[in-house]
């Protein structure tokens, strides 16, 4: 065992990853492999190494289902993530999060793992299902999980090449150093299923420039898409996610004297009918745009009309300037509809998460390693969903894909549970999106453009 210390003063017992490491142990499927790839040789151990770590990864991930831990309080979770993980840098970020580089110097690829469940009472019944309250309804578990089988594997070969450097393995004899795997930055990210965003604070942390992170790979499982399928599509992927608090005042009074009065909810009954045609009407209907009023407040007697009348919902749209337009003409629909009925308006947006756009160039070549492994792959799926992954994409080439379940039960509710398979599904998405987006020799020593070195979130 080896005692890593970590930024904080603390240390972190954890299994030396390379007195682990025996060559045979990924001898299995290699000859065919290299049959099929070439002299693509990183991409033949890499596959094997994760491979190997799929049961143990498998474990981990019943291990976090178990003892599941809501926004802000994932600490016990990161913990446990860190020991899991190979041996590495670790920068402590946004409260409850870290970010660990496995690999030396230089540009990194990012893969994220959310950190946080959510506050649902989980009824799956199985034996190692959640019993604190809360609940891995969306799948963190096996994000997590699958992280760290990659991570593992991208350490084990780094390992293996590093001592080819000196000590050829019959077979592998043209592997050169320039074929060692890139340097994989692991973000366990908090706060995904709450705000402040996780997301936006570790970009906001300038971490990700500090630690020259190129490009983004996540994976997120996906019930609406059969088991087996990975959707990797380029371009906007989900969308801006915003949400409005409208409040009406008007002049209290008699319910049997209502001319005497200005009644604020006449005056939002109005404002939620004519919101829908900013959709119908307004929108351009080649861009998926969607207004929800997910609350409405007003009155504490039914033989009165209420001095004010309150609503919550949200806006979205996957096109940034449609999420502007959007915006301004939802501001105009309610002060509108206020002046007609006598009240006053007042219109407040918080901007939540931004439209989630895949890089185009990166979502093609991770569908072309998809298939190369046999994996079935669609350009199709896209949804009005958010996802604070989306802050990523406006810093550097990014990508979101989406990975099938075999499971009746939706997101976000307690009988939610894709098998442990999904593990391994998951691992090999994000294989092909971090070899994807590995610099490569010959373009600016980089395999996608660099991110600005800073960026500031309004």
């Amino acid at each position: 065992m080896t005692s890593y210390p970590r930024p904080d003063g603390h240390s972190d017992r954890r299994t030396d990853h390379r007195a682990e490491l025996r060559s045979d142990q990924l001898s299995g499927r290699r000859a065919d492999a290299r049959a099929d790839l070439g002299s693509d040789h990183r991409e033949v151990l890499l596959r094997e190494a994760l491979h190997a770590e799929l049961p143990a990864a498998e474990r981990l991930r019943r291990e976090l289902h178990a003892d599941p831990r809501v926004s802000g309080k994932e600490a016990p979770t990161l913990r446990r993530v860190l020991d899991a993980l190979p041996e590495g840098p670790v920068e402590h970020v946004a409260g409850t999060g870290a970010l660990v580089r496995i690999g030396g110097p230089g540009p990194a690829v990012g893969v994220r793992g959310e950190l946080d469940a959510l506050p649902i009472v989980e009824r799956t019944g199985v034996p190692w299902a959640a019993d604190n309250g809360a609940m891995h309804a969306c799948g963190h578990d096996v994000h997590l999980a699958a992280v760290v089988a990659l991570a593992r594997a991208v350490a084990r070969v780094t390992a293996i090449l590093e001592t080819h450097e000196s000590r050829p393995e019959a077979g592998y004899e043209s592997v050169t150093a320039q074929q060692r795997p890139a340097p994989l930055m692991v973000v366990l990210q908090p706060r995904e299923e709450s705000h402040p965003s996780g997301a936006a604070d570790i970009v906001r942390s300038g971490a990700l420039a500090r630690n020259d992170v190129c490009a983004m790979i996540g994976a997120h499982v996906q019930p609406v898409l059969d088991a087996g399928v990975t959707a990797c599509t380029p371009g906007a992927v989900n969308a801006s996610a915003d949400e409005f608090r409208v409040t009406l005042r008007g002049v209290s009074g008699h319910a049997a004297y209502p001319h005497l009065a200005r009644d604020p909810i006449v005056a939002m009954a109005q404002v939620i009918t004519g919101a829908q045609h900013l959709v119908s009407r307004t929108a351009d209907p080649m861009v998926p745009t969607v207004v929800t009023f997910g609350t409405v407040h007003a009155g504490t007697a039914p033989n009165a009309i209420p001095a004010e009348a309150v609503a919550h919902g949200t806006l979205r749209t996957l096109s940034q300037p449609a999420r502007e337009t959007l915006h301004a003409q939802f501001a105009q629909l309610v002060e509108d509809m206020a002046r007609t009925y006598g009240c006053e308006a007042d219109v407040r947006v918080h901007r939540g998460e931004p439209v989630l756009v895949n890089d185009a160039a990166l979502a093609m070549r991770t569908g072309a390693l998809l298939r190369q492994s046999g994996r079935s792959v669609s350009e199709e799926l896209r949804s009005c969903g958010g996802d604070d992954f989306a802050q990523y994409g406006e810093l550097m080439p990014s990508l979101m894909m989406f990975v099938g379940v075999d499971t009746r039960a939706g997101l976000h509710t307690p009988e939610f549970l894709p098998d442990d398979a999904t593990v391994g599904e998951v691992a090999e998405s994000l294989l092909a999106g971090y070899l994807a987006a590995s610099p490569s020799p010959g373009v600016n020593g980089r395999g996608v453009r660099r991110h600005p070195e800073e960026r500031v979130i309004p």
